[in-house]
C-alpha cells in the first residue's frame, strides 16, 4: 500500500481542524513557519491516514519525533520477524546450533 499524498486542500482542512497547533509541542504554528502533516501513530505501523491520526506539526518537532518513531518501527519489525520465525536459525559455522565452531584464528573445528 502506497502512502497517501495530501492535496493542498486536504492540508488546509487538517490544519484548520486542529486550529493550527502543533500536536507535538502544542504551540501555534505561525504564518510563514515550516510545518508538515505528521502521523501520531507511525504510518508504517498502522497504515492509518484518518483525521484522528494525521495532525499538523512544526518541521523541527516532526524531525525529532520521526527519529524516535524509527526506532519503535524497527523494533516492531524485529518482533514480527521473530514471531513468524522469519529469522533463520544459527546453523552457519560457529552458530549456537551448529556442531562446528570458529576459533579466534578463523579456523572451523568440531565442537
Amino acid at each position: 500500500m502506497a502512502r497517501k499524498h495530501f492535496s493542498r486542500k486536504e492540508r488546509v482542512r487538517i490544519f484548520d481542524l486542529h486550529r493550527g497547533r502543533c500536536h507535538i509541542c502544542d504551540e501555534k504554528i505561525q504564518v510563514g513557519e515550516a510545518w508538515e502533516l505528521e502521523h501520531v501513530v507511525p504510518w508504517e505501523l498502522t497504515r492509518d491516514d484518518s483525521d484522528d491520526n494525521v495532525k499538523p506539526a512544526h518541521f523541527s518537532c516532526h524531525k525529532v519525533k520521526t527519529a524516535d518513531d524509527t526506532a519503535a518501527i524497527r523494533k516492531a519489525d524485529r518482533i514480527r520477524a521473530k514471531h513468524i520465525r522469519a529469522v533463520p536459525p544459527s546453523s552457519f559455522p560457529g552458530g549456537k546450533n551448529s556442531k562446528w565452531k570458529r576459533t579466534l584464528s578463523g579456523k572451523v573445528v568440531l565442537r
